[in-house]
């Protein structure tokens, strides 16, 4: 037994070597400008939090810039200030108006800079933006983002997934639009006749007096339960028989051979 406890061991040690080392692996790749929520309801406000942790061993962060999607043009866009940094957004002119709550506004916010702090090694920052309307059309919205060290190096968060769903490299946020309250499909959903009725001859609905009526839960719970006691006794049997046997092997374990003369 003391052999296969060994390589038992050994193979448990193996796989949590293993698990270790693509854990580690795994690390540097997750650290990315992420986005938080990943998801909000189609043609509604947000507040989006975009985190941005420090990489590299020996730079800091000093300078984060964050690029509004140039065919999902939002009406309005706050930042809340980030003690230690500076803001600015940067906007372009739109060639058709966007209307929010009654107003028209001929430009939209393209691009948000932060400078002026320091995100060191090890550390990261979140910067808040509330912004909308959400475009009521659409599955996502991808923001590109930009960031810069002190060593003059510059990670261009701004890849998209692939076809079958790898994450590349240096992937931008996204932040997924789920389908808003009120939808096609709820309205069919709330539409759709229940079960068991049809239309008369008058054109109301009425139950479906040919529908077969179900049977009460009585059956069904007698029908399980005896299946149950039958399965239990089965196995109380099963198990006094292996008993039984057990009890036979000890005896003539213990039980003297044969004298001789």
């Amino acid at each position: 037994m003391r052999p296969t406890r060994s390589r038992t061991t050994l193979t448990a040690l193996t796989c949590v070597t293993a698990g270790v080392v693509l854990l580690g692996a795994a690390g540097p790749a997750a650290a990315h400008v992420g986005i938080d929520p990943q998801s909000a309801e189609a043609g509604s406000w947000a507040k989006l939090t975009f985190r941005v942790p420090d990489e590299r061993p020996h730079a800091a962060t000093t300078k984060v810039e964050v690029v509004l999607p140039a065919d999902q043009p939002l009406a309005s866009v706050s930042v809340r200030p980030v003690p230690g940094w500076t803001v600015r957004t940067e906007k372009r002119h739109l060639d058709q108006p966007l209307v929010d709550d009654g107003r028209k506004t001929g430009e939209a916010v393209s691009r948000i800079v932060w400078t002026g702090g320091r995100i060191g090694p090890g550390e990261f920052q979140e910067f808040d933006v509330s912004l909308g309307p959400l475009p009521e059309h659409g599955k996502r919205m991808v923001f590109k983002a930009l960031q810069t060290y002190d060593s003059g190096e510059v990670v261009r968060w701004i890849d998209q997934a692939a076809a079958n769903g790898t994450e590349p490299e240096h992937p931008a946020p996204v932040l997924a639009l789920t389908p808003a309250a009120g939808t096609d499909a709820d309205e069919a959903s709330a539409t759709r006749k229940p079960s068991g009725t049809e239309s008369n001859a008058a054109g109301t609905d009425a139950p479906n007096v040919s529908a077969p009526v179900a049977a009460s839960g009585d059956g069904d719970f007698a029908d399980v339960t005896a299946r149950v006691l039958g399965g239990a006794g089965a196995a109380a049997g099963l198990a006094g028989l292996l008993a039984a046997a057990a009890t036979r092997r000890r005896a003539a374990k213990r039980s003297p051979g044969p004298r001789g003369w």
